[in-house]
């Protein structure tokens, strides 16, 4: 099979007029398309997450709504202590990043179809702490009343972020960064050599590469994304409940980023966009709309194999054909 290799469709002006678009969208639009933008935002990054595992290194992961979870109740019980906003989201993502290195270290090991098993195990049990331990998550009620806190800034400055548009550009930052980081990642020697890993498992060791240690960096960095993510719901939504880290969450990102385009480096982004906005479609017209949901995501996966992004990359990349030679007359 040949793969499209990692690319990216977005150039220097079009990623520029996008920027500019997302900064000025709370000023020309209401609350609830700001809502809707924060969603597609947070599910944007924590697919970049997943792919960083799936498309650059071979590893299907079932269980990334653990770390989603754990980045959202860390930050949650922070911010019901303490109501700093960057302590609460740098406390849910080192978490969750901790939390992914242990867990990462009896998994990647394996591959395949045991990987992904153990990564849903790991998940689910993750999913029965936060459903069990009500002392500490509230058990099936969740932790509510969580403060949308103030900035504080090296307890010098302090801003207030307690309207949607306000906390629309925290995540707009972070998420920013996030990207910038992802890229940068992706295209530095470690980007490339999980390519390696991913395309030859087999070659990588005899070139020098310890295939364990890629893989266990890797998973801790998809995790530290879906923490990060996570860490970025509950001031948003005020409350954290267990579904967030049930197996049908990790289903989200996987969604997005078949969407997307697996291949392509804008992949996940376009395809966290596409779910959230089909998916808030559907919902307004049938009760049943996970059903309708899961039957268009399948007609779309079918439809553009490799992804909307990387049907598109593909078109942009193809070379022109040649034109044919003249014949010189005699």
């Amino acid at each position: 099979m040949t793969y499209l290799r990692h690319a990216h469709i977005m150039s220097g002006p079009l990623t520029a007029a996008l920027v500019a678009a997302l900064i000025v969208l709370p000023l020309l639009a209401g609350n609830y398309l700001t809502y809707l933008t924060i969603q597609i935002l947070i599910l944007s990054l924590f697919a970049l997450g997943f792919n960083l595992l799936f498309g650059y290194t071979g590893l299907l992961s079932f269980g990334q709504a653990g770390f989603y979870a754990v980045g959202a109740y860390i930050c949650a019980k922070i911010l019901l202590v303490q109501p700093s906003l960057l302590l609460g989201v740098l406390g849910g993502t080192v978490a969750a990043a901790v939390v992914a290195v242990l867990l990462g270290a009896l998994s990647v090991r394996h591959t395949r179809i045991y990987f992904s098993m153990l990564t849903l195990a790991f998940g689910m049990m993750i999913y029965s702490v936060a459903w069990k331990w009500r002392d500490v998550t509230g058990g099936d009620d969740g932790l509510v009343g969580i403060p949308r806190a103030p900035l504080k800034i090296l307890g010098i400055a302090s801003i207030s972020l307690s309207t949607i548009e306000h906390y629309y550009y925290f995540v707009l930052v972070v998420v920013l960064l996030g990207v910038f980081f992802m890229y940068r990642l992706v295209n530095s020697p470690f980007g490339l050599s999980l390519q390696a890993i991913r395309d030859g498992e087999t070659r990588a060791p005899f070139v020098g590469m310890s295939v364990t240690t890629h893989r266990l960096l890797a998973f801790t960095i998809a995790g530290l994304y879906a923490g990060l993510a996570g860490a970025l719901l509950p001031p948003l939504e005020n409350t954290v409940t267990p579904v967030m880290a049930h197996w049908t969450t990790s289903a989200d990102p996987i969604l997005a980023t078949l969407l997307g385009g697996i291949y392509v480096f804008s992949g996940p982004i376009v395809g966290g966009a596409l779910f959230i906005i089909i998916k808030d479609l559907i919902v307004r017209v049938t009760v049943h709309w996970s059903i309708v949901l899961g039957t268009v995501v399948i007609i779309l996966v079918m439809g553009f194999r490799g992804g909307v992004a990387g049907i598109v990359a593909g078109m942009v990349a193809r070379p022109r054909a040649a034109p044919a030679p003249a014949v010189a007359s005699k």
